[in-house]
């Protein structure tokens, strides 16, 4: 066994304790103000660090909304700082669609041999959370004495836009968490493309939120003469079904290529994903996990997820209102969703009213960063010869709020050659989410010897 690979080993049982008891506090947030729960596992990683010496403070948002901080002071006041962040939450789940218990954080053999911790938020991100909450307890049982600060945040609200959380924590406490460097969610999957190499996903950009709710009016009337009436619920379904079948113009960018660069395809394949005119129709033909994750690297997406309206069996409906998530791509604003409602709606646009849900623009870092220096080297250690493949987040993360601050932020981590990009997206907010322990200790120690890195 190598020097590196005893090393992760001696983290995967701290991480692999911490993370089931993070998944059994089954803070759920189903996006209303008074859901999560977080202040459970808030309590627990205070627990878990103050063991250590550390002082944690702890801040609520609201009733329940609970985020801490734990600081492990510079010496150094013009040193650059670092900041771990984790959120404590995870998104709503269905039973029924699992083979083991949710929130059970049972450890369940999968057919290769390798341990597994089943159970939601395993992916989506409370096995970050765990391994940087380890990551900083063992520098501080080491007597870490760094010449930057380190930051270690586990931030409620995550799953619902940060409100509580992230954005309420920046607006307020800016002295407490701010950062001249932060790494959270996602990246740590790795490929292996057609050249050998073996490539780490890093997110160093993310793309920008549009929820919006649409309102379509039409005339109330009784259900047993529908002829001829002006159905709300009727014209809301040709609404879906038009922005369902829109496509957005593609954009490919120096991120996409970096993305291709890992891909192991036939070149021909890799070829036509490179050209605006042909990308469409070969997605078309790629695995669904592959075109899924392609399609949203490189098109602006829009997708109806929930619809109300509607009174009674028997009344034909006035209004429904249908919530559609759209995810912008760098450099798309406001005007450009407007666009695309008239061309795709055409002439059903001016019956449709449109108000904001939630808005953000998209955000990147700059790869020419100590930060990302260091990543690679740190990434040397369990993989030699691997680099580093920058990418873009189709979702929405809490590093958005530290980059409109001006901190440098990526989406890191370092997971086994066994968790490729499609087996880590099918079990994000999917189910029968779980993780494999040794994913757990590669990235603990990734953390434990980057702080190392950067900060002395």
């Amino acid at each position: 066994m190598t020097t590196q690979a005893a090393s992760a080993e001696a983290f995967t049982g701290p991480t692999t304790e911490l993370l089931q008891s993070l998944i059994r506090n089954a803070c759920v947030n189903d996006g209303t103000p008074d859901s999560g729960g977080e202040i459970r596992n808030a309590d627990l990683l205070t627990t878990y660090l103050e063991g250590a010496g550390l002082a944690v403070q702890r801040f609520e948002s609201r009733p329940g909304r609970a985020s801490m901080v734990a600081r492990i002071e510079g010496s150094d006041p013009t040193a650059p700082s670092l900041c771990l962040m984790g959120h404590t939450d995870v998104v709503p789940v269905n039973p029924d669609g699992w083979s083991h218990d949710p929130f059970g954080g049972e450890i369940i053999t999968a057919p290769d041999g390798r341990p597994e911790v089943w159970g939601r938020g395993a992916i989506d991100m409370l096995n970050i959370t765990s391994s940087m909450a380890v990551a900083v307890r063992r520098l501080a049982d080491e007597g870490f004495r760094p010449k930057g600060t380190l930051i270690y945040f586990g931030v409620a609200d995550e799953e619902a836009g940060g409100t509580w959380g992230a954005e309420y924590m920046v607006d307020n406490h800016w002295d407490v968490v701010g950062a001249d460097y932060v790494l959270t969610e996602t990246g740590g999957w790795s490929s292996v493309g057609n050249d050998g190499i073996r490539r780490v996903a890093v997110s160093v950009a993310e793309k920008g939120i549009a929820w919006l709710r649409l309102r379509v009016k039409g005339t109330p009337g009784h259900g047993s003469m529908p002829y001829g009436s002006d159905n709300a619920l009727v014209t809301a379904a040709e609404v879906v079904r038009r922005l369902s079948q829109y496509r957005t113009i593609p954009q490919l960018d120096d991120l996409w290529k970096a993305q291709l660069e890992g891909l192991d395809l036939p070149d021909d394949v890799l070829a036509a994903l490179d050209d605006p005119a042909r990308i469409d129709d070969v997605i078309a033909g790629l695995d669904p996990a592959v075109a899924r994750r392609a399609n949203a690297c490189t098109h602006t997406t829009i997708s109806p997820n929930v619809a109300h309206g509607g009174q009674k069996t028997n009344t034909i409906p006035d209004v429904v209102d249908i919530d559609v998530d759209i995810r912008l791509l760098p450099g798309e604003s406001d005007e450009a969703v407007e666009a695309i409602f008239r061309d795709a709606l055409g002439e059903l646009r001016d019956r449709v009213e449109v108000s904001p849900i939630q808005r953000a623009d998209a955000t990147r870092s700059s790869l020419d960063s100590p930060l990302w220096d260091a990543l690679a080297a740190r990434t040397q250690v369990a993989f030699p010869g691997a680099k580093l493949q920058p990418g873009l987040m189709v979702g929405g993360t809490d590093a958005r709020f530290f980059r409109e601050r001006g901190s440098i932020a990526y989406g890191a981590a370092l997971f086994a050659p066994g968790m490729s990009l499609e087996s880590f997206g099918q079990r994000f907010h999917g189910n029968d989410e779980r993780i494999d322990t040794e994913s757990l200790g590669l990235s603990t120690d990734y953390w434990h010897g980057l702080a190392k890195h950067l900060l002395t």
